[in-house]
């Protein structure tokens, strides 16, 4: 078996810790021991943990903490895995099979369409695309979607709410997926990582889950949560398939660390987890307003539809350079790290993370700002810039 480079994760690793600011990460700031567990004899507590093997799928009270997002489910229903990452590996490598096809939302987290490609050896891509009007937003290509999935598509990937545009489907949408999925019979597995990081309101985005048989959600606590390092993860959905699929994480992490799972279990106590998600809320909403006055003061080189979640923001960029090109020489000319559109299946876009140190974020895109301003000043660039 073949695997597709994964691009956007290697060249993060490569160069997250090489540049004096990185404006690729796509969370909050995450939160610290001390603010998840305050009290002084929760951490106690956690000093007299023995360093042994939870149960492999995930401790009852996390697995039943994690259903209580789901209506109707159960810790039947929830396999826990090490990060978000796993429950999408190991439910593509449990779905596909040599010949089946996979139809892939883009743009996208490129995981999955890697490993449609690898299992099942094919990836049909369906779309989102940006709406004109009086309101903008990503809305999803119906007719793309109904070339995407035919008989021989076994699942449909969605991420909602997306990465990277931090847009969320309509319940029209949905129902289109649904409508798709059940006319094959085909799975839907909805990423739902960013659900609770929205950038408005109290309530959680729509999930898939309930709204047709065959739905698998994914999802951790990586973004929503900040807890990126517990590495936690889950997948919901049937019982008698989650239980399938426990058996493929057998060969690979066995079980999430003992800490992890304790800690979890913490972070996922409903007035706890509440208290979490408002705090994600908190830094969206007070970081977002001054990352779009930076986009509009650079009108029009940048246009942008804002994300209804997610502490992320997708740029497009009105320059006569492809993005991998772009990210290169910002790393190497102004020592910023931003993530390309090509990393997610696009053109002359670019993500930017504003979930951290909003200052920081903001002189790391006055360097962003600086290059352009350098580079157009090539006259022959300046008009392809303009004319664009």
């Amino acid at each position: 078996m073949r695997i597709d480079r994964f691009d956007m994760e290697r060249t993060q690793c490569l160069y997250e810790e090489t540049v004096r600011y990185n404006l690729s990460e796509s969370g909050v700031r995450p939160l610290r021991l001390d603010e998840l567990v305050p009290d002084a004899k929760g951490r106690a507590g956690l000093l007299q943990q023995p360093l042994k093997y939870p149960e492999s799928n995930g401790s009852e009270l996390l697995r039943r903490r994690i259903a209580l997002l789901y209506p109707g489910a159960g810790p039947e229903n929830i396999l826990a895995t090490t990060g978000t990452s796993e429950a999408n590996y190991t439910t593509l490598w449990g779905l596909l099979e040599p010949g089946d096809r996979a139809a892939v939302m883009l743009p996208n987290y490129l995981q999955a369409r890697g490993l449609a490609r690898a299992y099942g050896g094919r990836a049909d891509t369906f779309r989102l695309k940006e709406t004109r009007g009086s309101i903008r937003r990503w809305a999803l290509d119906v007719e793309s979607l109904r070339r995407a999935v035919t008989k021989k598509t076994r699942l449909i990937l969605v991420t909602n709410p997306n990465n990277p545009t931090g847009a969320v489907l309509d319940e029209d949408e949905m129902d289109e997926v649904v409508r798709s999925a059940r006319r094959f019979g085909a799975w839907i597995v909805s990423d739902e990582v960013y659900r609770g990081a929205e950038v408005a309101g109290d309530a959680l985005s729509p999930s898939f889950w309930g709204r047709y048989p065959k739905v698998l959600v994914t999802s951790g606590l990586s973004k929503a949560f900040g807890l990126p390092g517990l590495r936690i993860g889950w997948i919901a959905g049937p019982a008698r398939t989650v239980a399938r699929l426990w058996s493929y994480q057998d060969y690979t992490t066995l079980t999430p660390s003992m800490l992890s799972d304790r800690l979890a279990r913490i972070a996922l106590e409903p007035g706890r987890r509440d208290e979490i998600l408002a705090r994600t809320r908190r830094l969206i909403r007070a970081h977002l307003p001054r990352v779009e006055a930076w986009i509009r003061s650079n009108i029009p080189l940048f246009d942008y539809i804002p994300p209804v979640a997610g502490a992320i923001a997708l740029v497009k960029y009105r320059f006569p350079i492809g993005s991998v090109a772009l990210f290169d020489r910002l790393r190497l000319e102004e020592s910023v790290l931003i993530t390309p559109g090509a990393h997610f299946g696009m053109g002359r876009y670019i993500r930017i993370g504003f979930g951290y140190d909003v200052d920081r974020t903001l002189e790391g895109l006055a360097r962003v700002e600086a290059f352009f301003a350098r580079v157009s000043r090539a006259p022959r660039i300046r008009r392809a810039a303009l004319g664009a």
